[in-house]
């Protein structure tokens, strides 16, 4: 199984074939925001306009079927901090009112979780046997602090869930075709890693080519999980697409990663 893209009419995002819950990694396509923010922007915090913000929910929504009322959002910092949802915790789309996390898990049916990204690496969860849900923020900070493994077993220590069991998709972020560093990130990645992280990093003109997409895989097997699918996508390569912070600064929307809790 892979990820594969969705096309509904001007809606276009992609899915993993092994989650079978509702979720998605949306592009930049199908909503109703304009300017710089064109078109299904999800940040509200940005300079888009609020109405403009709830209407592309509201069409996420409906093509994906939650409710955005029942939407809990992360206030991402590139940390490794795994926040615990309930069916309180939906408190509207300002995702600065909500307290800091990089990653969420639940297991309340109904709630979808939402992470935010523009190249960084969203990761999403699904155990079809507990019911529990996780979406994941991994910037390269989160990725060597093994965000991704330590969502995996949140829901294990907090839901019981057997990681054998977990379905886990990445979704686009910035591919290692693009993503040229200086040599603090292959450190943190080595660091974290051993030297199996050389595997997913090329040297080439002073710089380093990091793989977020397999690094982040690796950790989660490292945790357990065996079933991993990988956007081929690149937020760089296609900034058409998607949202690159690399090519648009500060001047940008942001697409989501969204999961959706149903009953186990």
């Amino acid at each position: 199984m892979s990820v594969i893209t969705v096309k509904s009419g001007a809606f276009e995002y992609e899915k993993a074939q092994g989650i079978s819950v509702p979720h998605g990694f949306t592009s930049r396509f199908g909503g109703v925001s304009q300017g710089i923010f064109a078109s299904l922007n999800l940040a509200c915090q940005r300079g888009d306009q609020a109405e403009n913000v709830a209407e592309n929910y509201a069409i996420l929504g409906k093509a994906l079927g939650f409710d955005p009322e029942n939407v809990v959002l992360t206030r991402q910092t590139h940390s490794d901090i795994i926040r615990l949802v309930t069916d309180a915790d939906h408190i509207g789309l300002d995702h600065h009112a909500y307290p800091e996390c990089d990653g969420l898990i639940t297991n309340t049916p109904g709630v979808a979780l939402v992470v935010f990204t523009a190249d960084c690496t969203p990761i999403l969860l699904h155990d079809p046997v507990t019911g529990a849900v996780g979406a994941v923020h991994a910037g390269w900070r989160g990725t060597a602090a093994d965000i991704a493994g330590k969502a995996v077993r949140a829901m294990a220590d907090t839901f019981g869930c057997d990681p054998a069991n977990i379905r886990a998709a990445i979704g686009p972020n910035i591919g290692q075709c693009c993503f040229a560093t200086d040599a603090d990130v292959p450190d943190a990645m080595i660091r974290a890693l051993g030297r199996s992280a050389l595997n997913h990093i090329r040297a080439e003109d002073n710089k380093y080519y990091v793989n977020l997409k397999e690094i982040n895989a690796q950790f989660l097997r490292n945790a357990g999980v065996s079933h991993i699918e990988i956007s081929p996508s690149c937020t760089m390569c296609q900034s058409n697409r998607f949202w690159s912070h690399r090519v648009t600064k500060e001047n940008r929307g942001s697409q989501g990663a969204i999961i959706v809790c149903k009953e186990g």
